[in-house]
């Protein structure tokens, strides 16, 4: 089979990985890029596993970003995020992902893409699957982004310089409203289970939230747990898909199930002592809530970031189901302390009532990021 390179950068961002490639090395016809994409990754792939390109199998690893200047006077860098799916041919572009959100202001300074002087950069980044702004802030040295540092964020190995994301008004980012419905809270009536209480808010990307007791869980799982459980997460999935309806984002059940990416679906719980996947516990002293959530029908070894930051909008809503989880008389602003698989996850959200409804401001956490390699990616010719 003829096969034919593309320039690419492998990059880590947060607790994701993604094929990193400039706009301007792809067609100019985007409807060409879908299976450019699949082919780089190795999907679709029956088996799960896409040996056959660069994904690792479950949906933080199967992911691309595409780069290029930006038009905008409120940003140097437009970015296209792709999750390309394991076992279809298919990318979806309909949200974001925080995680590599963290990768791309290193990547445009490490590119020439924005020149950075002195010992710090800021980089305003346009997402242009959520239509929102980012600003990425980091260490450089050289007018290269520097990596090596002392931040350890869970999930991740080792440690990294840290980078500094401000999601700026991040409401609305997929249906256009913090929340969509309308309402704080809403009834899911989910067939073959009954009438379920949710929570949908889209701040960075869209989500429904669920109370862990009422669908049988106590918060504390594991993902291999939940693996285990097909039922669970056919259950989670069709409330994800009544959600995706009631905010607006899919007008049937049916074409709901085709969207994958967005709304992401979680389930929340007040703290408790809980175990991690390195074997070590976190003690409920150590967290606020407890969080679980599932994306592309795979439960997330750690929070991705633009739900983590939904999650901690969705905690400062007073009357959200997140909201209800919160420990009495924690203060009414400050981070908040995510409980995960992985560890903990500190993020920052403002979160305003005024007389138009609830606003979110911003939201705020660290990440690190890691090159590591650059060259050609090569696919086959029948992709181009």
């Amino acid at each position: 089979m003829t096969q034919y390179p593309i320039p690419a950068v492998f990059m880590r961002g947060g607790t994701s990985k993604a094929i990193m490639f400039h706009a301007r090395d792809l067609p100019a016809d985007r409807a060409a890029w879908d299976a450019i994409f699949t082919a780089a990754m190795g999907s679709p792939d029956p088996n799960g596993r896409q040996l056959n390109g660069m994904g690792g199998g479950v949906s933080s690893l199967s992911k691309v970003c595409i780069l290029a200047p930006s038009a905008r006077e409120d940003a140097d860098i437009d970015y296209t995020f792709g999750q390309v799916l394991i076992k279809e041919a298919r990318v979806d572009y309909k949200g974001n992902c925080g995680n590599m959100s963290s990768a791309v202001g290193p990547f445009a300074v490490d590119e020439g893409l924005v020149r950075a002087e002195g010992d710090t950069a800021t980089v305003r980044i346009y997402n242009t699957n959520t239509r929102k702004i980012i600003h990425a802030t980091f260490p450089v040295a050289d007018g290269q982004a520097r990596y090596e540092g002392a931040l350890e964020i869970p999930g991740v190995g080792g440690t990294g310089a840290p980078i500094r994301l401000d999601f700026i008004q991040p409401g609305g980012a997929t249906t256009g409203r913090l929340l969509p419905s309308g309402k704080v809270r809403d009834r899911l009536e989910v067939p073959g289970f009954g009438m379920v209480e949710a929570s949908l808010v889209d701040a960075a990307n869209a989500a429904v939230f669920v109370r862990a007791r009422d669908v049988g869980l106590t918060g504390r799982e594991l993902p291999e747990q939940l693996e285990a459980s097909p039922d669970i997460l056919r259950l989670l999935d069709t409330v994800r898909v009544q959600g995706s309806v009631l905010m607006g984002i899919a007008p049937d059940p049916d074409a709901a199930r085709r969207i994958s990416t967005v709304p992401y679906v979680g389930f929340v719980s007040p703290a408790a002592d809980a175990p991690t996947l390195s074997g070590e516990t976190i003690h409920a002293a150590d967290m606020d809530f407890a969080a679980r959530v599932i994306s592309n029908g795979q439960p997330h070894r750690a929070l991705p970031l633009t739900v983590s930051l939904c999650t901690a909008v969705a905690a400062r809503i007073t009357g959200s189901i997140v909201a209800e989880a919160l420990p009495p008389g924690l203060a009414a602003s400050g981070p908040l302390r995510l409980g995960m698989p992985s560890g903990v996850l500190t993020v920052g959200a403002e979160v305003l009532e005024g007389r138009d409804g609830w606003v979110a401001q911003a939201g705020s956490f660290y990440r690190t990021a890691r090159r590591l390699f650059d060259g050609r990616v090569w696919v086959p010719q029948a992709a181009g």
